[in-house]
Order: C-alpha cells, then sequence, then structure tokens
C-alpha cells in the first residue's frame, strides 16, 4: 500500500510540474532553433568546448 501511494504522489507530482511548467513557458520557435545536425550546412559550431578549433 505505501509504495502504490508513493507512486501516485510521484507521478502527480510529475503531471502538476509538467502542466505548470507549459502554462508558464513560452512557446518555442523552432525556425529560431539552430540545427540538430550541422555537418555540412555551413553553421559554424559555437560555444566553449574544451576541444574547439576555432
Amino acid at each position: 500500500m505505501n509504495n502504490r501511494f508513493l507512486a501516485l504522489a510521484f507521478w502527480a507530482v510529475m503531471v502538476g510540474f509538467f502542466a505548470w511548467d507549459w502554462a508558464h513557458s513560452a512557446s518555442v520557435n523552432v525556425y529560431a532553433e539552430p540545427p540538430l545536425i550541422a555537418m555540412g550546412s555551413g553553421v559554424a559550431p559555437s560555444g566553449g568546448h574544451c576541444a574547439s578549433t576555432f
């Protein structure tokens, strides 16, 4: 009984968090996002990676 209550409480908190996040977050503009894979697209990588050659 205790495990079932903990599982139900976990999922209730998880669903509540996702509902709150969805209600309070700005919508994502997918056209302003960088490409997932920029290989060969001409888009130079950016960021502070330690192995970067730029």
